[in-house]
C-alpha cells in the first residue's frame, strides 16, 4: 500500500482463534495452488502448530468423521488433500464425472482469444506450470487456466516436488475437438512466429 508516495507493508489481519478453521476453509476454497502450512499461518496470523491442528480438523470435518460429542458428520462432496507440500480442496473422485458434465453444460462453446492462446502454449509446451505459462504470455493466466480445466481441455499432470507448482497438459477431449489422434499431429507454428520457433515445435 502506498501513502503519500511511501510504500507501506500490508500485514494480514489476525483471526480470532475460534474462527481459524472457518477462515482457513474460506482461503482454501479459493486457492488455485496447494497452500503450505506456513502460507496459511501467515494468512490468518496464527502459529503453524495451531494451523496444523485446524487443517486436521477440516480434513476430519470434510470426511464426515464424528465430532467431539460423538455425533456423526456429513461426508462432503469435496476433500482437503495434501499435495506437493501444501493443502488444496479437491472434488472427490466419485463426483468427477458429474462435476465435469455440469461445467461443460454451463459454459459457452466458444473460447476467448486469451483462452485459445493459453491453450496453444500448454499444447506445445506441456508439461508446463502456470507460472511458466504466465511468463510466456506476459499476463496473469489464473482465470483462463481455470476455464480450460473446467472445459476438460487441460488437466493437472503432476505437482513439482520441489516448487509445489502444478504442471498442466492437454486431454483426449482436446484431441477429439481438433480431430487428431495425438498431440504430435499439431501443426508446426514456427512460420507464424516473428521471432522463430522458440521451442514451440518441440512437442513433448
Amino acid at each position: 500500500m502506498t501513502v503519500d508516495g511511501t510504500e507501506l507493508e500490508t500485514e494480514p489481519a489476525g483471526v480470532e482463534d475460534a474462527q481459524i478453521e472457518r477462515a482457513l476453509e474460506a482461503i482454501l476454497m479459493v486457492a488455485d495452488e496447494p497452500m503450505s502450512l506456513v502460507t496459511l499461518a501467515t494468512a490468518v496470523g496464527a502459529p503453524v502448530k495451531r494451523v496444523r491442528a485446524a487443517v486436521d480438523a477440516l480434513v476430519a470435518d470434510f470426511d464426515g468423521e464424528a465430532g467431539p460429542d460423538g455425533t456423526p458428520g456429513v461426508r462432503r462432496g469435496f476433500e482437503l488433500r495434501e499435495v506437493g507440500g501444501g493443502w488444496r480442496v479437491y472434488v472427490r473422485p466419485e463426483f468427477d464425472a458429474v462435476v465435469s458434465g455440469y461445467v461443460l453444460q454451463q459454459n459457452p462453446t466458444r473460447l476467448s482469444q486469451a483462452a485459445l492462446e493459453t491453450l496453444a502454449v500448454i499444447a506445445y509446451k506441456q508439461p508446463i506450470s502456470r507460472g511458466a505459462i504466465a511468463s510466456i504470455r506476459a499476463v496473469n493466466v489464473d482465470s483462463v487456466v481455470r476455464t480450460l480445466l473446467g472445459r476438460g481441455l487441460i488437466t493437472e499432470l503432476f505437482t513439482d516436488s520441489e516448487t509445489g507448482a502444478i504442471n498442466y497438459g492437454t486431454t483426449d477431449l482436446l484431441l477429439t475437438q481438433l480431430g487428431i489422434n495425438s498431440i504430435e499431429e499439431l501443426p508446426k507454428i514456427s512460420p507464424l512466429l516473428a521471432d522463430g520457433a522458440d521451442g514451440f515445435d518441440d512437442v513433448r
